[in-house]
């Protein structure tokens, strides 16, 4: 058998690696256990299209670019100005149209570094006070999906921070028909060069006949390539999508500063994600240590209240989901990307995803690793095949 690439896992770091490998001329064969491609990028059918979690893209980085140069992220959305007019920031419990002004202050401290071996909240009340601190962490929990975001690294949360509050705020981007476009432009593009893409099919031992990338989740790479070390900390979430006629009493964007949550229009951006009349939302509500799932759902339909005034005789479309150890890697005190589990396995394996040591947040951690694990691949690629030709073992 001819040596190739093989890549488990066809979701949003499955595909960039299948991508990037076959870019150079390498034979790939890619298998995904589900019968669509995506992984959690996937989004549901129309009339209501929604996402498992993330939904937006942040311009800021070489993932992006990647994604742009190939065409995948065209066609974009963006809000109207009676859109940002809805957004939001909930602290002492009540909607602010900005943030407390001591939050501001810390907003403004272009350059200002943060220990990587100290917990943000103490690194940040000993700066702006206990009060403060928590508000911040809680702001940031857009992006950890975490209870406790002020127990994570003062470096890892101050970075997060800074690009989603600071003074230089990265563009967002928001792309038409949501992550599904692109999961699907990229379906087309790995087609179009030459990835055996086979769906349905569970891979449960390492293949032969060249690398391997793994592109499962931690759990799943855990049992396939038997290392107990494959372990990292991640968020707790429960999830809201909601969809209610439209009203312009509604919120469209809202940073629970009190609670961690969030909430934000699908549809503010892009009027294809829901029918006519209709305005499409995500809400987000971490899950406290100890608290059961139910008691999060009540919390996020109480905050749900908040932000959507009398939805409750207005709801077209309603589902809730909890996710747990899905929604990207996050640094304790002492840690940092480069300490999360490693790309490189050894005996050409290697494993990317959102909980690997590769710099960014959620997806562009996959995004990064896996244009990373494909280059390593390649090159291991071409050594097995001069070996073959040569003669030599392989």
């Amino acid at each position: 058998m001819n040596a190739h690439i093989t890549v488990i896992g066809g979701g949003l770091a499955g595909l960039t690696a299948a991508i990037a490998a076959a870019e150079t001329g390498a034979p790939v064969r890619l298998y995904e256990a589900h019968r669509g491609l995506g992984g959690r990028a996937r989004a549901t059918a129309p009339p209501y299209i929604v996402h498992e979690g993330a939904h937006v893209f942040y311009a800021d980085g070489p993932h992006y670019t990647w994604l742009k140069k190939r065409g995948f992220v065209a066609d974009l959305g963006w809000p109207s100005p009676g859109g940002w007019a809805g957004l939001r920031y909930r602290a002492d419990g009540r909607m602010r149209r900005l943030p407390p002004v001591s939050v501001l202050r810390a907003q403004a401290r272009v350059g200002l570094t943060a220990p990587v071996d100290t917990d943000f909240r103490s690194w940040a009340a000993a700066r702006w006070g206990e009060r403060t601190a928590e508000w911040m962490a809680n702001g940031i929990g857009v992006v950890t999906y975490h209870a406790d975001t002020g127990s994570l690294s003062a470096a890892f949360v101050w970075e997060l921070f800074q690009r989603v509050f600071g003074p230089h705020l990265p563009g967002v981007r928001w792309v038409r028909g949501g992550w599904q476009r692109v999961i699907d432009r990229m379906a087309t593009r790995a087609t179009e060069l030459g990835v055996a893409v086979e769906t349905g099919a569970r891979v449960e031992q390492l293949p032969t006949g060249g690398p391997v990338i793994v592109a499962t989740d931690l759990n799943a790479a855990r049992t396939l390539l038997g290392d107990d070390s494959l372990t990292w900390t991640s968020g707790h979430a429960a999830l809201l999508d909601i969809a209610v006629s439209r009203s312009r009493r509604d919120h469209t964007l809202v940073f629970d500063f009190d609670e961690g949550g969030f909430h934000e229009s699908y549809s503010m951006q892009d009027d294809t994600v829901a029918p006519r009349g209709e305005s499409l939302y995500q809400l987000q509500m971490p899950v406290r240590a100890g608290e059961s799932a139910a008691d999060a759902q009540a919390r996020l339909a109480n905050f749900a209240n908040a932000v959507l005034p009398g939805r409750h005789g207005r709801t077209t479309f309603h589902r809730t989901a909890v996710a747990k150890g899905r929604t990207g890697a996050l640094d304790l005190p002492g840690q940092t990307w480069r300490d999360r589990p490693a790309i490189e396995r050894g005996d050409d394996v290697y494993l990317i995803g959102d909980m690997v040591a590769a710099p960014g947040m959620r997806g562009e951690i996959s995004i990064n690793s896996a244009l990373r694990a494909a280059e390593a691949a390649t090159a291991a690629l071409s050594t097995v095949s001069s070996a073959r030709e040569g003669g030599g073992p392989g």
